[in-house]
């Protein structure tokens, strides 16, 4: 602001927004690795791509892989077809099981933990895309080498009581 009669120029900090990323994280957590895509946007199409990443270059010569998701709107097989010719969605689909954690539920989705990980490591401004790619990049690589895992302390014992609502009486 203009100076005035007995008031100083004053500046006001503005922040500059340089956009959003979403982060595809793929965890394995047994293995201690982890794969990232970086993408402009979250959208079927985008899922889709990730999932026939991880089909035919991380894991081609799996026969089947256990993917445990969130309940996003994006995280269904309808996004496969929706991006893919038929056979191309079903040739993905065949390799590709899916597990939804419960509703409100998505803190139990190892994924999750790994995204709060990279999140509290980032710096907290980060001026363009190919620094945030050069940052988790370093990151993923570094977890990787050391194999970090997630100390996973949610067992199933804890989920019948917990999530009660959701399982079936054991005792029935």
């Amino acid at each position: 602001m203009p100076a005035k009669p007995g008031k100083i120029e004053r500046y006001d900090y503005e922040y500059e927004h340089h956009g959003v990323r979403n982060l595809n994280v793929c965890f394995e957590p047994l293995m201690g690795q982890r794969f990232v895509r970086i993408t402009e946007r979250r959208t079927m199409q985008d899922f889709a791509q990730c999932m026939k990443w991880l089909v035919d270059e991380v894991y081609p010569d799996a026969k089947i892989i256990q993917l445990v998701l969130d309940n996003l709107n994006t995280h269904k097989p309808a996004s496969l077809y929706e991006t893919f010719p038929p056979e191309e969605a079903q040739h993905i689909l065949k390799k590709l099981n899916f597990h939804h954690t419960p509703k409100h539920g998505s803190w139990l989705n190892m994924a999750e933990i790994e995204l709060s990980v990279i999140n509290r490591r980032l710096k907290s401004h980060i001026p363009d895309e190919q620094m945030l790619m050069v940052e988790i990049q370093a990151m993923i690589e570094d977890r990787n080498s050391n194999r970090a895992t997630v100390n996973w302390q949610f067992r199933t014992s804890d989920a019948h009581f917990k999530l009660k609502r959701l399982y079936p009486s054991i005792s029935d």
